[in-house]
């Protein structure tokens, strides 16, 4: 998962909120560190995507493949 693929991924899930759990929700799996600071601190987006997935209750259904552009038309 790519950086741009982690952004889509929190806006397509959580909205208008997403903003503020990635700035604000502590993440025991990466420390406790928000999802902003374990990406700023180099962590995979892969890791802090599934870390705020727990965090926040998302469905593993929902959880993988996220985030991805759809593949285009040939």
């Amino acid at each position: 998962m790519r950086r741009s693929e982690f952004d889509r991924a929190v806006d397509a899930e959580f909205g208008v909120l997403g903003s503020a759990l990635i700035d604000d929700l502590g993440l025991p799996r990466l420390g406790n560190r928000t999802a902003r600071q374990a990406l700023r601190d180099g962590e995979p987006p892969r890791d802090v995507w599934i870390a705020l997935c727990i965090e926040a209750d998302v469905p593993e259904a929902r959880r993988y493949g996220v985030g991805r552009l759809d593949p285009r038309d040939r």
